[in-house]
């Protein structure tokens, strides 16, 4: 009895998140439209603007590692390991992405324990009183599927997700 590929369901959690993130970067460009016509025209921009911008993009680019992962879209330097056999390159690539994986696991529970001191203390932002810690769940879910996805590659390969190495 075979188990199940859990591949194409990490593939699409992943574009989930991506597209996530997607749509927070376009509602905080939104907002910075508005706050900047604000500026201009009724001198009032929004109040705390680069507060929740500086959050919401945190939480963007957290949320589109995992699909940068499945469509092996982070920068690589090959320049060494272009005329070594594919094989090297491919074992490297395994060994890069179980790396990857510890360290995606590591900072999670790092953020962890971040989140649960920051709930502690109260922490919040300085001009709109924006709980710090609201930020970190988003993270810590995209670093746990990041993490998921690079041991996926690891296993199985730079192609197990089907894009081009």
């Amino acid at each position: 009895m075979s188990r199940p590929d859990p591949g194409p369901a990490l593939s699409r959690l992943a574009v989930a998140f991506a597209l996530g993130g997607g749509l927070i970067l376009c509602i905080l460009a939104g907002l910075v439209v508005v706050s900047v016509l604000g500026r201009l025209l009724f001198v009032h921009p929004i109040p705390g603007d680069f507060e929740i911008v500086g959050i919401g993009t945190a939480i963007a680019v957290f949320l589109c590692l995992p699909y940068g992962q499945v469509r092996r879209g982070h920068v690589t330097v090959d320049l060494v390991l272009a005329r070594t056999p594919a094989a090297l390159r491919e074992a490297l690539d395994r060994a890069a992405d179980l790396l990857y994986a510890l360290l995606s696991f590591a900072f999670a529970v790092r953020m962890i324990s971040g989140c649960a001191d920051l709930l502690r203390q109260g922490d919040v932002s300085m001009i709109i009183a924006i709980p710090l810690w609201y930020a970190l769940p988003f993270g810590i879910a995209a670093l746990l599927l990041l993490g998921c996805c690079c041991l996926y590659t690891a296993v199985r390969g730079p192609h197990a997700f089907g894009a081009s190495p």
